[in-house]
């Protein structure tokens, strides 16, 4: 990988700086998962360790947040407890950054705003939970996640656990294809669901090793064709919930956001939060055990991409 010259309005972090500038390994992370995505205090330890995940892996973590008003790659621990303590900051999608930055407030960087930033700085790997998607009932409310438009027109690979399962599986793959995103599962045939390794539906195509994924990245990247790329990392089997187990339960949080008029950027936190409680605690020890598969997984990407020169 290339040295690169980030956006002069970016605060880089000095390690985040020196890093991109010798061309070696770095690994974007959102903030949103931390203020958003996961109760106090599970997401700064969540945070802290997917941090030395990547640390561990040989690539440098670059968490991504606004911090009054200035877009940041790279969070002091200080910062992360911030932003896992204070409930009072702004979720920020890509239509939030202009009036976060003008501002000068705080805001959390969603999977849409975290890929815009991290392209901004010339990182082009990005571990994340899951994607977000069409939502349940899109066809009339016209609820698609900014995450798919973003794929469409930033370059950077993005490594989840799939399309969150409170999601319409089939219409965001449908999405991710007109958009011409290319969607790889990683080391399996079919798309996983997040909470589960399966969906029942095929991923058009498979890379089983981080060699593999690093040459498509550099393919892609390399004839500037402008979109990102989803790779699609499975929770590892033994963290699983079986779709009879959150199905139920997902219906039952949906049913619930419903009743109380949950709509917009506020459903996800909702949905995920719910999910916790219906679960008895099962879908927050599966969601933690995705994201730490994913950042080792990506982190092996990254370096494999950095090595290819």
């Amino acid at each position: 990988m290339t040295a690169t010259t980030p956006h002069p309005m970016l605060a880089l972090a000095p390690e985040v700086r020196e890093a991109l500038a010798e061309g070696r390994p770095v690994v974007a992370l959102e903030s949103t998962i931390i203020s958003h995505g996961m109760p106090y205090p599970d997401n700064v330890a969540m945070a802290r360790e997917v941090e030395q995940i990547v640390r561990d892996g040989g690539a440098v973590p670059a968490t991504i947040a606004i911090l009054g008003g200035r877009p940041t790659v790279g969070l002091s621990d200080e910062q992360l407890e911030l932003f896992g303590a204070d409930s009072t900051i702004r979720k920020v999608s890509i239509r939030d950054i202009p009036h976060v930055v003008a501002t000068g407030v705080h805001g959390a960087t969603t999977v849409a705003s975290t890929m815009r930033v991290a392209g901004l700085a010339g990182i082009r790997l990005f571990v994340t939970g899951g994607l977000g998607g069409v939502h349940q009932g899109a066809e009339s409310s016209m609820d698609v996640s900014a995450d798919l438009t973003e794929l469409a027109r930033t370059e950077v690979a993005v490594v989840s656990a799939g399309v969150k399962s409170i999601l319409d599986i089939g219409r965001t793959l449908e999405v991710l294809e007109t958009y011409g995103v290319p969607v790889v599962g990683y080391g399996t045939d079919e798309f996983p669901s997040f909470f589960s390794r399966s969906s029942g539906l095929a991923v058009p195509m498979r890379v089983d090793t981080p060699e593999e994924a690093a040459r498509l990245m550099a393919a892609s990247f390399g004839l500037g064709l402008g979109n990102g790329i989803s790779f699609a990392n499975p929770v590892p089997e033994a963290d699983e919930m079986a779709h009879e187990d959150i199905d139920a339960v997902i219906a039952r949080a949906l049913a619930d956001a419903d009743e109380r008029g949950v709509t917009g950027k506020d459903i996800t936190p909702y949905l995920l939060g719910r999910l916790v409680e219906l679960s008895g605690g099962r879908s927050l020890q599966t969601n933690l055990a995705l994201v730490r598969h994913n950042a080792r997984v990506g982190t092996a990407i990254a370096v494999a991409y950095a090595a290819l020169g």
